[in-house]
C-alpha cells in the first residue's frame, strides 16, 4: 500500500488517497485513532461509476462513520474511474442499457455477465485491501462492510471471516446462484430497500432478504426512489455497527 496524499478535513478526519498495485482506494480515520487505541474498520462499498464521481456520498459516508468513531475505506472497482476498461462488463452494460430502454425484461444472461465478473474479481481485491489496512497502525478489527454492490457484499461475507457484520442495499441486480450463496452467509446483517426503486425488483430483493441462512438479519424498508433513503434509515445502520463492532 502506497499512500499519495493526506489531508485534514475540518472535522478532524484525516483523509489518505493510496494506491494498492494499480487500485486507487481511500483511506479515513477519525482524529481518536491511535496505535494504542486502533479503530475498528468499515469497508465502504459503492456501485461501479468511479470513486471520483462517488466521492461527495463517500466522504459523507465516511465523515459519518468518524463521527462514531469508526475508521472507513474504499477502493475502485474493477473496470471504474481511472482503471484499464473490462470489455465484457461494458458488453454486458451496453445490453442492460438496451433491455431497460426498450422495456423488455432483464434475463439471468445479462445479468450474469454484468455482475459474476465484477464478484470474482472485486472480492480478493477487497481482500488484499483488506490485509493491508489492518496493518496500519490506528486501524484495527473487527470490520465491517457497508453497501455497493450487494452480490459483492454477500460474497465477502461468505468468504471473509474477519468481516463480523454487514449493511447491504438492495438496489442492484443479483444472479441466481448468489441467493445460494445468500443461504451461507451468517453474519449479522442490515439491509436496506427503497421500497420504490426504479432499478430494483422489489420481490426479488424481499426473496434475497428469506434466503440470507444468518439468524440475526433486519430489513429497512422506506418509501422513496434510489437515492432517497432517509437520514434516519443512516443513522440505524450506523446504530447496527456500533452494537457489533464496538
Amino acid at each position: 500500500m502506497h499512500f499519495t496524499s493526506e489531508q485534514r478535513l475540518d472535522d478532524g478526519v484525516v483523509e489518505r488517497e493510496f494506491t494498492l498495485g494499480e487500485i486507487p482506494g481511500i483511506l479515513w480515520t477519525p482524529k481518536s485513532a491511535s496505535a494504542a487505541a486502533p479503530a475498528p474498520l468499515i469497508l465502504l462499498g459503492h456501485p461501479p461509476l468511479g470513486l471520483r464521481k462517488m466521492y461527495p456520498r463517500l466522504v459523507a459516508r465516511a465523515r459519518h462513520a468518524a463521527a462514531e468513531g469508526f475508521a472507513t475505506a474504499t477502493i475502485e472497482l474493477p473496470g471504474s474511474g481511472d482503471r484499464p476498461r473490462w470489455p465484457v462488463v461494458e458488453q454486458a452494460r451496453a445490453d442492460l442499457r438496451r433491455a431497460m430502454e426498450a422495456g423488455e425484461p432483464v434475463g439471468d444472461e445479462i445479468i450474469d455477465a454484468l455482475v459474476l465478473p465484477l464478484v470474482d474479481k472485486a472480492v480478493p481485491e477487497w481482500q488484499a485491501a483488506l490485509d493491508a489496512l489492518l496493518s496500519l497502525p490506528g486501524i484495527g478489527g473487527p470490520v465491517g462492510y457497508s453497501g455497493g454492490v450487494i452480490s459483492i457484499g454477500i460474497r465477502l461475507a461468505v468468504v471473509e471471516p474477519r468481516i463480523s457484520a454487514a449493511v447491504l442495499f438492495a438496489g442492484t441486480f443479483v444472479p441466481r446462484v448468489m441467493f445460494e450463496e445468500a443461504r451461507r452467509v451468517t453474519i449479522p446483517l442490515h439491509v436496506l430497500l427503497q421500497w420504490d426503486d426504479e432499478g430494483n425488483d422489489r420481490q426479488a430483493a424481499l426473496d434475497l432478504f428469506d434466503a440470507f441462512g444468518t439468524k440475526e438479519k433486519t430489513l429497512h424498508a422506506n418509501l422513496g426512489g434510489h437515492t432517497g433513503v432517509p437520514q434516519f434509515a443512516g443513522d440505524a445502520a450506523d446504530q447496527f455497527f456500533t452494537r457489533h463492532l464496538k
